[in-house]
């Protein structure tokens, strides 16, 4: 089986790649398969709603979870709150950390928060440390009596 060469390249750069403005499908834009199936719902989500209802109260386990997860779908992200010292370094976001160790290994936070929590507090090291770099190198610019290199 030989393969034909596609000279067709509309759309895209010279390098084979979409070029930019490329519309493709529009934004929004359903499948369908999907507008079929929202057509023949159209008009029907209360009997259907009621008959979910009714299968879950019948005992049917898969209704049940349906219903149950509408009227209280599993919770995605929870306030969490233990000591945390304020940040004005880098040495203050190692107190921070340190203080996330010990909320994780005394139960006060799940591993899963104290991973989330140590990412934001490395996030805002380095937004501390990048604004004292900055800070410093401005101070040896004025020094040296050079402005906007």
């Amino acid at each position: 089986m030989t393969r034909k060469n596609r000279s067709n390249t509309e759309g895209r750069s010279p390098d084979g790649t979409f070029a930019p403005g490329n519309p493709g499908k529009p934004k929004g834009a359903r499948h369908k398969a999907t507008q079929a199936a929202l057509a023949l719902l159209d008009g029907e989500a209360n009997a259907l709603t009621r008959k979910a209802v009714e299968l879950a109260l019948e005992g049917d386990t898969t209704a049940l979870r349906l219903c149950l997860e509408r009227i209280a779908p599993p919770r995605k992200d929870a306030p969490v709150t233990f000591d945390l010292p304020r940040m004005r370094s880098a040495e203050d976001a190692a107190k921070a950390a340190g203080s996330v160790l010990d909320a994780v290994a005394s139960g006060g936070l799940t591993p899963t928060e104290g991973a989330h929590i140590m990412a934001l507090v490395e996030s805002y090291r380095r937004t501390l440390e990048t604004a004292q770099l900055e800070g410093r190198l401005d101070a040896l610019e004025k020094a040296l009596g050079r402005h906007d290199w």
